[in-house]
């Protein structure tokens, strides 16, 4: 596994199972997820509203893994997300909107 997160670069950790990942809101990953999810600030006033689906968040989630393994699934990462609580994620969800909002 690679080197946990990097708060500088305004990365979280996700757990998924028994293992951690980084997230990285990169510019690729940040444009797929626009890709999927519509315009990023629109859904990070959904987040504000308290609006924000569980499957964008998980959606998000899924963009922004870093080193990402073939083995895992999206499935995988929504899965973790119920299994931990929206509580125990949400600090990752705040880092990613945090890097949406104000960059590096």
């Amino acid at each position: 596994m690679s080197a946990g997160a990097n708060g500088l670069r305004g990365e979280a950790e996700l757990r998924v199972g028994e293992r951690v990942f980084v997230l990285r809101p990169s510019f690729a990953a940040l444009v797929a997820a626009e890709g999927e999810l519509g315009p990023l600030f629109a859904l990070v006033e959904r987040a504000a509203d308290g609006r924000l689906a569980l499957g964008e968040l998980a959606s998000l989630f899924w963009h922004c893994l870093r080193d990402r393994p073939d083995a895992l699934t999206r499935e995988a990462v929504g899965e973790a997300v119920v299994a931990q609580g929206l509580a125990a994620v949400t600090p990752a969800l705040r880092v990613l909107l945090g890097q949406i909002l104000s960059g590096r």
